[in-house]
């Protein structure tokens, strides 16, 4: 039964954090299947290869119902550096403790189909000047006068040097970079159709980081959305940009290159908030776990197209869909409307027949480097709050974590995912993402 009045704490201390991991990891586990899948979407000319796997109770009748009777399922994107093993923790405790249905989607090119284990080899930027490059149709090789390497320290302070694969024009993989936008769309509405009939599910959709802007833009997108499920989640792509006062200017066709830096960017800030200034009293220590870190994570695929969405960049995502109507031949007409389905994709739709926004629960974690409550109370939460209609939002605060939210701390065996997860199962039961 619904609890109309049900509002979440706007802070978890970690003694509530902890007695909420206990209690959630003390549960008795549901009997659970996993099953991985890939298909291939014809979008925007293109074929391309898209792998998600399903969590699932092995007795459907098991999966919990929303209080308007629909069977509840969770739609999981991870992070700008991995596929969706970064999930798998997550979706297997939604699975096993709580019983509800859920797909993890790998973002387009971030599937390894040649590993059985989808492990990528080597690293990213190899000895012999090799460069590790997505793989959006199995088969498809991205051969090196495809590409253009560019060192960029435009914004060095909080990147280092990047190192970005561009693509040359008139390649296969220009052709990508433009088209992959249109591809990622047209990928999660296809999971939620097979996954997720409309009459019969609730959908709530979470992504970690750079998959934030994802799902807050399909849930406009698809019908039985009913609300985002947040911890660590970037907002649309156009909040996130004011919200890290970063103006993005790379084109759409450069695809960054990770390095040992990325994991640096992070490392350094948390150090700071937990440890003040003090912490580069031991900046040796530091650099040596943050190569540590790196050498755990380099099967992960590290690369990265997704920064023009991302970070809400008008005139690259422009850029893109005009590229894609040269290739495909369009009229003008056609071409203003790819351009304003890009564009699109960087802010909430508006106007008469769009579905409005569903609720959202936003979530951050103590020692996060951007996801930082003053940011969240200055300018996402009123960016929000000026939509129309606005959607119901609601900031929780996390009293322990960092951005990799799933990460072991002390008496935090799965960090702070069992809290995060038992607090949005009360929302479902109370009727949050149900009631106005």
């Amino acid at each position: 039964m619904s609890n109309i009045g049900w509002e979440p704490p706007a802070l978890i201390t970690r003694e509530d954090i902890v007695a909420a991991s206990d209690e959630v990891l003390g549960r008795a586990d549901k009997d659970v299947c996993e099953t991985s899948h890939v298909f291939t979407l014809h979008e925007l000319g293109l074929e391309w290869d898209i792998g998600y796997t399903v969590y699932q109770p092995v007795e459907a009748l098991a999966v919990p119902r929303d209080p308007l009777g629909r069977s509840v399922g969770f739609f999981l994107l991870h992070g700008g550096s991995s596929d969706y093993r970064f999930m798998a923790a997550l979706a297997r405790l939604l699975a096993r403790k709580f019983g509800y249905k859920v797909t993890s989607m790998t973002y387009p090119g971030r599937l390894n189909f040649d590993a059985p284990n989808h492990d990528w080899p080597g690293d990213t930027i190899n000895d012999d000047g090799s460069i590790r490059m997505p793989v959006w149709r199995r088969g498809e090789v991205i051969t090196p006068d495809q590409v253009e390497i560019i060192a960029d320290t435009s914004l060095r302070a909080r990147y280092g040097t990047r190192t970005n694969a561009r693509a040359r024009p008139g390649t296969p993989f220009f052709d990508r970079m433009a088209a992959w936008p249109g591809a990622f769309e047209t990928a999660m509405k296809e999971i939620c159709a097979l996954e997720f009939p409309v009459n019969d599910w609730s959908v709530h959709v979470h992504g970690h980081s750079t998959g934030g802007p994802f799902v807050h833009m399909l849930t406009q997108r698809v019908t039985n959305v009913v609300g985002v499920a947040g911890i660590e989640n970037s907002p649309f792509g156009s909040i996130y940009q004011k919200m890290i006062g970063i103006k993005w200017d790379g084109p759409f066709n450069d695809l960054l290159i990770r390095t040992w830096r990325d994991i640096a960017r992070y490392a350094g800030a948390e150090a700071f908030h937990q440890e003040g200034a003090a912490a580069l009293m031991r900046l040796p220590w530091l650099m040596e776990e943050v190569q540590e870190r790196w050498n755990r994570s380099r099967a992960k695929p590290n690369f990265k197209a997704e920064y023009p969405l991302h970070y809400g960049c008008v005139p690259a995502m422009t850029a893109a869909a005009r590229a894609v109507a040269t290739r495909l031949s369009l009229t003008e007409a056609e071409t203003a409307a790819l351009v304003a389905r890009y564009t699109g994709y960087l802010r909430e739709l508006s106007g008469p027949g769009v579905k409005p926004v569903p609720p959202i629960l936003l979530g951050v974690a103590k020692f996060s480097r951007d996801h930082r409550p003053e940011i969240y109370e200055t300018i996402v939460l009123p960016a929000f709050a000026a939509m129309e209609p606005a959607p119901k939002v609601r900031l929780i605060r996390f009293d322990a974590g960092t951005h990799d939210y799933e990460r072991p701390k002390q008496d935090l065996p799965m960090g702070l995912v069992p809290a995060v997860t038992k607090l949005w199962s009360e929302a479902i039961t109370a009727g949050f993402y149900t009631s106005p």
